[in-house]
Order: structure tokens, then C-alpha cells, then sequence
């Protein structure tokens, strides 16, 4: 079992920066790959990043490349993601979510674990 809590959001301008954290609790949360995803009313879950258990390997939604970094520190077990030139699209709920299946995934049903999310606004 894992519990996962994130923190960070808020409401930001546009081209600005936010740094989301997700804590994770758990006897092996720090052996779980991670993701990011992001809701907003009326739209699909949507994929934003994700690393695996070791910090080495990562995976970005095309919209969010070169923009975000998602990086993990092991000892903390917190995994976070850096949004830098945030866009008003930008704006919703993300969530952290963890998986035991390897690789980096971007479909959220392979996840297993989820937190409550942290509202992210980005104003034009």
C-alpha cells in the first residue's frame, strides 16, 4: 500500500513557474514508477510525465516538453515536477500516481495508487 500527497500548486501568471512534490508513504514507495497526470472539467485524464523507480528514465506529453521536468529523490521518496513557462492551458488538477508495472506509462488506468491532487491555475 502507498499513500501519496502533493503539494505546490496555486495560482501563478502565465510564463511563470510552479514546482509541484509528491510525498510518497510506504514500505516500497520508493520501488514504484511514477506519473504525473492532470484533469480539468469535461476532458480525459491527460498524461503529463513520468519516471521510473531510479530517477533514470523519464517520459513527457509533447505539450509539456521542454517546459516540465519531473525528477525523483529516492531518499525523501518525493517525486516532483517542475513547470516552468506555464500556458493558461496549463490550468487544472494534477495528481501523482504510482505503478508497479515497469516502464514509464501514460495511460492512467495502469496506475494503482493515486493522491488527492493540487489545483493549478495559470492566468492570462
Amino acid at each position: 500500500q502507498v499513500q501519496l500527497a502533493e503539494s505546490g500548486g496555486g495560482l501563478v501568471q502565465a510564463g511563470g513557474s510552479l514546482r509541484l512534490s509528491c510525498a510518497a508513504r510506504g514500505r516500497t514507495a520508493s520501488y514504484y514508477n511514477m506519473g504525473w497526470f492532470r484533469h480539468t472539467p469535461g476532458k480525459e485524464r491527460e498524461f503529463v510525465a513520468a519516471i521510473n523507480w531510479s530517477g533514470g528514465i523519464t517520459n513527457y506529453a509533447d505539450s509539456v516538453k521542454v517546459r516540465f521536468t519531473i525528477s525523483r529523490d529516492k531518499a525523501q521518496n518525493t517525486v516532483f515536477l517542475q513547470m516552468n513557462s506555464l500556458k493558461p492551458e496549463d490550468t487544472a488538477v494534477y495528481y501523482c500516481a504510482a505503478t508497479f508495472r515497469t516502464g514509464v506509462r501514460p495511460i492512467p488506468s495502469e496506475y494503482d495508487y493515486w493522491g488527492q491532487g493540487t489545483q493549478v491555475t495559470v492566468s492570462s
